[in-house]
């Protein structure tokens, strides 16, 4: 399936609409972007293989590390694109991918590690 940047950018607003409100309106100083895939760097950095997708990815420092300290940078959520596109080949299919993965990289935000989401799915 295919569709515009317009088009995953709507459908990344609506994910972010539909989440838990207290969740969604507790963020600050974060951006949410999109990109197609991630860059040789993001992938070094989480130590990829060839073999695995990455849907999305956190950058910054959760709340529960800040202790306090002023940030002048937002922390980052980027969800890549194609990796998401190949998850389904209907509009609802990849709305729900979208929306998960969102849910997943807001909950590093809010210091959850992978084990503690996993348990929360």
């Amino acid at each position: 399936m295919q569709l515009s940047d317009n088009e995953f950018q709507n459908l990344i607003d609506m994910a972010l609409q539909e989440l838990p409100g207290e969740h969604v309106q507790n963020i600050k100083n974060i951006a949410i972007l999109y990109e197609d895939i991630p860059t040789p760097e993001q992938r070094q950095k989480l130590a990829l293989r060839n073999d695995q997708t990455l849907l999305g990815l956190y950058e910054g420092v959760p709340l529960p590390q800040r202790q306090g300290s002023g940030r002048l940078f937002p922390d980052k959520i980027t969800l890549f694109k194609l990796p998401l596109l190949a998850q389904s080949d209907t509009w609802e299919g990849i709305k729900e991918a979208i929306k998960h993965t969102l849910w997943h990289e807001i909950a590093h935000y809010y210091g959850l590690d992978h084990d503690k989401i996993r348990e929360l799915e």
